[in-house]
């Protein structure tokens, strides 16, 4: 696969310090995944993916015990009868896991994680960027969503990342479509995940820490690229999952009412930025909000306009 260009500017300060796991739903041969791991790999850090085999969308937290491929691997990546976990010839590091998408976080945490990280675990897992949303209550089913949980209750922080945009394509299209919607949808999903991973890097070197407080992660939804051509498109914006007026958020924009994600992503060029328990999937309460929100403070949130 060809190293795409990285459009942001190197983040090489703490990034070769920072040890990155990145699984998803979708598959570990998607456009959007493979996009992720060039991006960040590029950028410095210690990067390792370790996704579903096949297409697992909305799987949640649903859990079994890895067999060996009945049939191909998605976009025939790997033919039938391969092992149960397995692993792209020419790079190691891009790993498949013939299960849910909890169990291809469980191996890479607990399989490819003393391999390859300092200290035998990652900084931060990024879940995604998922083909499609995640808002609301939607999060309940989802997998990307689910791995990125399964992370945090191992003790490892985690964000979920969506996007309106994009299309369940191979990452050949990254080199033979690249102006396709798809690839562009990859590329500027995977620049704002970058974004959001330097930040919580910066945030930890800056105040030494685990990047997110235990037991949360954070959902980050990003708007369709129709209108909003690169990642410099993108507001970020600090929600909640579900509107709610008897619940006190942290003050944001001169509000203790957080908007809700959807209204978010519907209003624009907006990333929302959302923090939820890993264990219900559902709104933190206001400490656990401002704190997270602290951590984030580099993302530069906005207002809606």
């Amino acid at each position: 696969m060809r190293a795409l260009a990285l459009s942001l500017p190197l983040l090489g300060a703490y990034a070769s310090a920072t040890s990155v796991l990145i699984t998803d739903d979708d598959g570990w041969a998607t456009a959007q995944i493979r996009q992720q791991f060039d991006v960040l790999n590029s950028t410095g850090y210690n990067v390792v993916l370790s996704a579903p085999a096949l297409n697992q969308s909305g799987k949640s937290s649903l859990s079994t015990t890895p067999k060996p491929l009945t049939e191909p691997c998605e976009f025939n990546t790997c033919p039938t009868g391969s092992p149960a976990t397995g692993f792209n010839a020419s790079n190691p590091r891009l790993n498949y896991v013939n299960g849910f998408p909890v169990d291809a976080a469980k191996h890479g945490l607990q399989t490819l994680a003393p391999i390859y990280f300092p200290g035998g675990k990652p900084d931060f897992v990024v879940s995604g960027p998922n083909v499609g949303t995640n808002l609301g209550l939607v999060v309940l089913l989802s997998g990307t969503v689910g791995a990125a949980c399964e992370s945090a209750r191992s003790g490892v922080p985690a964000a979920a990342f969506s996007g309106a945009s994009g299309s369940q394509v191979s990452y050949t299209t990254l080199a033979t479509d690249p102006d396709s919607d798809a690839s562009r949808a990859a590329r500027i999903y995977s620049d704002l995940t970058a974004t959001f991973v330097r930040t919580l890097a910066d945030a930890a070197a800056a105040s030494p820490g685990p990047f997110l407080p235990p037991g949360v992660i954070v959902n980050v939804n990003y708007a369709k690229i129709d209108d909003c051509p690169s990642a410099d498109s993108y507001k970020w914006v600090f929600s909640r999952l579900v509107w709610n007026i008897f619940e006190t958020d942290t003050e944001t924009c001169g509000s203790d009412h957080l908007p809700d994600e959807s209204k978010v992503v519907g209003s624009g060029c907006y990333a929302s930025v959302s923090v939820i328990s890993a264990s219900s999937k559902l709104d933190v309460n206001a400490t656990l909000q401002a704190q997270v929100k602290e951590r984030l403070q580099g993302l530069q949130f906005a207002c809606l306009d």
